[in-house]
């Protein structure tokens, strides 16, 4: 039997993708506004975890894993050509070289951080999302959707600061920063929510789908699971 190829989770799972392999090179940068610091990831990272929270109450838990897999793997694929660029002689004329290889000389410290901290974290969001949709049979949906993302986004950060950072930022700030990120991250998603609501209602609606978790393995591993 032929199998048909749901559009809003191609879609779905591409925009994750993104986002993902793209907060690791916003995640070079630290901004300051005002009293707050953090990195310029925040400005996309945290639509990550909004699309794994839409993806496992739409789709349910194995199709949130296989996309979690895929971002890994796209991101591991992308580190790998930046780190072959970077040993590539540059061209005379060119006066570029320095900060190519400053912005993407970080790449395998941030990269490990990242894997480590996107796997933790993303399969973190998806657990706890999944679990309280059965649990609640369906409802309160925003609820679910701002205690799995403080669940996910607690996790990476504590994760994922010390890693990338150790050594290189104070420990007191380090820990700051690692706090105020994952606040900032959660907070993103409330500000979002009506949004994030409206585009699932929508969502099951045009694919027919609004899967329940009830018999499903958590194992992450288990990606054959579709």
């Amino acid at each position: 039997m032929k199998k048909t190829v749901s559009i809003p989770f191609m879609m779905a799972g591409i925009l994750f993708v993104v986002c993902f392999i793209l907060s690791n090179l916003l995640a070079t940068k630290v901004i300051r506004i005002g009293s707050i610091s953090g990195t310029a990831a925040l400005l996309v990272f945290p639509i990550a975890y909004i699309i794994n929270d839409c993806i496992v109450e739409i789709w349910g838990y194995s199709k949130a894993r296989l996309i979690i897999w895929t971002g890994f793997l796209m991101n591991f694929f992308v580190v790998g050509l930046t780190q072959i660029a970077i040993v590539m002689p540059p061209a005379p004329f060119w006066e570029g070289d320095e900060a190519f290889k400053f912005i993407f000389g970080l790449g395998p410290r941030i990269v490990a951080a990242s894997f480590c901290a996107f796997l933790v974290g993303s399969f973190l969001n998806a657990y706890v999302m999944s679990r309280m949709k059965v649990a609640s049979g369906g409802k309160h949906f925003s609820l679910r959707a701002i205690v799995s993302t403080l669940v996910g986004e607690s996790a990476d950060s504590v994760i994922f600061f010390p890693i990338a950072f150790g050594a290189l930022i104070g420990w007191n700030e380090l820990w700051l920063l690692a706090l105020t990120q994952a606040l900032l991250k959660s907070l993103y998603e409330v500000i979002i929510l009506p949004v994030t609501i409206q585009v699932v209602k929508w969502v099951k609606r045009l694919d027919q789908s609004d899967v329940y978790d009830k018999e499903v393995s958590f194992n992450p591993f288990r990606v054959k699971e579709m």
